[in-house]
């Protein structure tokens, strides 16, 4: 066969782009293909058997509807594309999250289709319960919390929470962490798996969840109401309140769905009861409204009737897998409380061989400090020593010195009291010699005024006996050669002998007086002296008295 051949008998394709809650694929598709042979190709990828919940969607002239299964896919009205574009979406919902989803890979589709719908504010949720979602979330994406590894801002980048309750609450994005971490902290030991279904159970019971809604007029020019679309059944809500609705169908209750052109009508099971009618604003969207209706009504009666073989394998096959799971978890949730503890043996040894070698730092820092010291006081002792052998030194010469001085202080006072005494002696002296120089100074006033009288009686003396001789031997003028000695020593009588006599006293009483003169000129130069020496002798003694305190 030729290569022209081959290529004649090789099917024409087209791509399509499939976009899922967390990922892109793209295939190539065979022009005949069905809508279902896409979607088949699409779950296989996924590894997803529960396909009933799931379609896929696209957006033509600005309205959302599903790719029907059993059309082809080129022959329906999709956007002129290439490739063209359809979002792997869950559908329809279920009444009950743990029981009906069996597979993990469904529960995990569910829940980020429920997150994105809740944080884009489809769905709405108190601002205490998007905190407590938010925390399962975090669980689910980063695992049980360790405040080593999960510091301060570590959420900065991920979207938890819808805009609508970070702006009707004035808190920093670092205060919303705090909450949502608290929360975060107390699901350690959830699963991933188990994370997101406890957002799901709670996301379950919120008034919007898994509702459609479309508007609708209870007649044709006015369009003032909402028509929601569930698992449970079809409701109608004002158009203000997508909470509460008015009016509501269980699919229990409901006998008959019909759709022509734009009018729905939706018969109750009880024949008397009111049948209710409405209009949409167009033919498109009454066949979705139709065709949502008739896939949860499916659903709702299939959840009622026995499990086909096919449910009952997956449901056993999901009871086995969670049974493993668990036992999985438990010996994972062990091996990490294990290595946990171990952790912590690990960082308990190496904090304390840290705090023992700390510890043996320090002891060895303190030894060295201990011999240096130990060093410096040997030297401190040695030079203690020497200056206490100074002191002991200088104390004994201070001790000598006091004793010298004590006892020159005693001689002192002795000699002081000898100088006193001495000095009183000399005044006493002094005075005894005024005295007796006043005296003697007298007695030789009355001696020389006796001596005066006796020269003066023996000049008289003399004169007289001139005179007598010249009376009594004139002839004795003529010879001049005779002395009046001779003429005395030749006349030995009474007045002659007397007058020699008187002149011998008169001699001898000089003499006596000019020796008791130098006497006392040679006594008071000694006596002189000695209070020369003895004003020496004071004014030392006055000298030392002085240096004696000055030492004291």
């Amino acid at each position: 066969m030729s290569i022209r051949g081959l290529k004649k008998k090789q099917p024409k394709t087209f791509k399509v782009r499939i976009i899922t809650v967390d990922a892109e694929m793209e295939f190539s598709c065979e022009m005949k293909w069905k809508g279902k042979d896409l979607f088949d190709l699409v779950c296989r990828a996924l590894g997803l058997r529960e396909t009933w919940f799931f379609g896929l969607q696209y957006t033509i002239k600005g309205m959302c509807t599903w790719l029907k299964m059993d059309k082809k896919v080129l022959d329906q009205e999709i956007p002129k594309e290439d490739p063209i574009s359809f979002h792997f979406l869950a559908k329809f919902y279920p009444e009950k999250v743990e029981e009906e989803l069996l597979q993990e890979i469904t529960q995990h589709l569910f829940f980020l289709q429920v997150k994105k719908q809740i944080l884009d504010e489809e769905i709405y949720c108190s601002p205490e319960a998007t905190v407590l979602l938010a925390s399962y979330a975090v669980q689910a994406k980063y695992g049980d919390y360790d405040p080593n590894f999960h510091e301060p801002g570590f959420l900065a980048h991920d979207e938890l929470l819808p805009k609508r309750v970070l702006r009707q609450y004035q808190l920093t994005a670092e205060m919303w962490e705090e909450k949502i971490t608290a929360w975060y902290a107390e699901h350690r030991g959830i699963a991933r798996d188990e994370a997101e279904m406890n957002y799901l159970k709670i996301a379950q019971d919120l008034e919007m969840y898994g509702v459609n809604y479309f508007p609708i007029a209870q007649n044709k020019n006015h369009t003032d109401l909402l028509l929601g679309v569930d698992a449970k059944g079809i409701h109608i809500y004002s158009i203000n309140n997508r909470f509460s609705p008015n009016k509501s169908f269980e699919w229990s209750s409901i006998r008959n769905i019909s759709c022509s052109e734009k009018e729905l009508t939706i018969k109750p099971l009880d024949k008397k009861a009111e049948v209710f009618k409405f209009f949409s604003s167009q033919l498109k969207v009454n066949k979705l409204i139709f065709q949502l209706c008739i896939g949860n009504h499916d659903l709702f009666m299939r959840r009622r009737k026995v499990d086909s073989i096919e449910i009952q394998q997956m449901k056993a096959q999901a009871r086995e897998e969670k049974a493993r799971k668990k036992m999985e978890n438990q010996r994972l949730a062990r091996e990490k409380q294990l290595r946990e503890e171990a952790e912590r043996a690990k960082e308990e040894l190496e904090r304390r061989l840290f705090q023992l070698e700390d510890e043996a730092r320090q002891a060895n820092e303190a030894l060295l400090r201990s011999q240096e010291a130990a060093e410096l006081l040997a030297e401190k002792a040695q030079i203690a020593e020497e200056e206490a052998k100074l002191l002991a030194q200088n104390a004994a010469e201070a001790e000598q010195e006091r004793q010298r001085l004590e006892i020159t202080a005693l001689k002192s006072k002795e000699e002081k009291r000898l100088m006193e005494q001495k000095m009183r002696e000399a005044e006493l002296i002094a005075v005894k010699l005024v005295k007796e120089s006043d005296r003697r100074a007298k007695e030789a006033e009355h001696l020389k005024q006796d001596l005066h009288e006796a020269r003066e009686a023996e000049r008289k003396a003399k004169q007289k006996l001139l005179d007598i001789t010249r009376l009594n031997y004139p002839h004795m003028a003529k010879y001049p050669q005779y002395s009046p000695g001779d003429s005395r020593d030749a006349n030995f009588d009474k007045g002659s002998i007397k007058l020699d006599l008187k002149d011998i006293d008169l001699k001898r009483l000089s003499f006596e007086i000019e020796r008791e003169r130098l006497d006392y000129l040679e006594n008071s130069r000694k006596f002189e002296d000695r209070l020369k020496e003895l004003k020496s002798e004071i004014h030392a003694l006055k000298l030392e008295e002085k240096q004696a305190g000055l030492y004291n």
